[in-house]
């Protein structure tokens, strides 16, 4: 998203674009022939009801080391839009002030924007009076972050999300911190039911497993970079029957500048993208014209898979419908 995403969790991708600017200024099924046709859905998150009550004071670890004490859950600010969209699915929504750029769903869209990407602003968080903040351990600056802490604001710092393995543990995470703990249950089963359901979708005919490499563009920076085994991409390509060549080919790094030659060791048979990457390099036209792309499988036949920036790698409540976004491009509607 990221992304990404996110792909804004966006942040690791948001990371990678910073340290790229600085240098250019100084598990499996089978598969059919991948498709290219992304599917239409609504930005929406989808909460719980009967909405939970929160039962506060308490005490939490927090990914920084620290032990955070909870009070109030009246006014809470997430500083990444995949927290944002845990807090609005455990069905406090209400209770969240503001948000980052990157949470793009429609029931947070009228927030404030108090983050955009790293750029955390202490003095337009603490305008808010937050009685809990909730970030990543990619948020930052740290001294933004210190502030907010020196104000006596609690700030539960939560791991970033690199595969489906996360999903169920950064929901606990919130849901422990907003004294919702049962809730966080329900939302876990739900998310789990659901990302089953979708992988059914995955056909089981003979076959070869589509190839697909995962690049993140951002034309108006010339930023073209190919994920590697931690760009986050290759927990979802895996769980949608696929294989993820920027880690097949070894990839260590999450993301690392696009060649040709990398490319055509890839050879992929689809991209996949952010739409708003896509859209930053002219659509399918532009990417075809970048080095090395046109020379790929997936180049030759033109199929590129688009999924939402603030969504693709957001490892949330809604990751079944990243998936089933995936599985339908790659392989069409399953019967």
């Amino acid at each position: 998203m990221p992304t990404p995403a996110a792909s804004h969790r966006v942040t690791r991708l948001a990371l990678a674009v910073a340290a790229l600017a600085l240098a250019l200024t100084g598990c499996g099924g089978t598969a059919t022939t991948p498709r290219a046709s992304a599917p239409a859905t609504v930005d929406r998150v989808e909460p719980l009801t009967p909405s939970p009550l929160p039962a506060l004071p308490v005490t939490v670890p927090s990914a920084d080391g620290n032990r955070v004490t909870v009070a109030s859950a009246d006014r809470v600010v997430p500083l990444t839009g995949s927290l944002n969209e845990i807090v609005h699915t455990l069905g406090l929504g209400p209770q969240v002030v503001a948000r980052d750029i990157t949470a793009t769903f429609e029931q947070a869209a009228r927030l404030p924007v108090v983050t955009r990407g790293h750029e955390v602003s202490a003095e337009s968080v603490l305008s808010l009076r937050p009685t809990l903040v909730l970030a990543e351990t990619t948020s930052g600056p740290a001294e933004a972050i210190q502030q907010i802490r020196d104000a006596g604001i609690p700030v539960l710092v939560v791991a970033p999300a690199k595969s489906l393995d996360d999903v169920p543990k950064r929901i606990d995470a919130v849901a422990a911190a907003l004294g919702v703990k049962d809730a966080g249950d329900r939302l876990n089963q739900r998310t789990a039911d659901r990302i089953a359901a979708a992988r059914k979708a995955i056909p089981t005919t003979s076959g070869k497993k589509p190839r697909v490499a995962f690049l993140y563009l951002r034309g108006t920076a010339s930023v073209y970079l190919l994920g590697g085994s931690d760009s986050g991409a290759a927990s979802l390509l895996e769980a949608a029957g696929a294989v993820d060549t920027g880690k097949e080919s070894g990839l260590g790094k999450d993301f690392t500048p696009i060649t040709s030659e990398a490319l055509a060791a890839a050879a992929p048979d689809a991209i996949l993208v952010m739409s708003k990457g896509l859209e930053s390099v002219g659509g399918t036209d532009g990417l075809i014209k970048i080095p090395g792309v046109a020379q790929t499988p997936a180049g030759l036949d033109r199929r590129v898979v688009t999924v939402d920036d603030g969504i693709l790698l957001n490892y949330g409540p809604r990751t079944d419908q990243v998936l089933t976004s995936l599985i339908t491009q790659l392989y069409g509607k399953a019967t």
